[in-house]
């Protein structure tokens, strides 16, 4: 396990994310839409259509971090967004 440290916010990404993307693109997304810096030491999640894909990105400090889990079985809970 790769620690994370104290004080990192885990930051999900609501809705569907095209998991072809890599460290860049996925970078590029929450500079956009969460208007945040993917450089900043805090962690993005981002799932699959079929829900049983996540990618996360984190900057560790030393350069970019791409993980990437895929259940075998079920799927990822995601929290619903007011409104849907």
């Amino acid at each position: 396990m790769i620690p994370v440290p104290t004080g990192a916010r885990v930051w999900l990404a609501t809705g569907y994310t095209d998991m072809r993307r890599g460290f860049p693109s996925l970078a590029l997304q929450v500079q956009e839409v969460l208007h945040k810096d993917p450089l900043n030491g805090h962690l993005f999640v981002f799932r699959g259509r079929r829900s049983d894909l996540v990618k996360v990105i984190w900057h560790d400090g030393q350069g970019a971090c791409l993980f990437t889990k895929r259940l075998e079985r079920g799927r990822f809970i995601w929290p619903s967004v007011a409104g849907e």
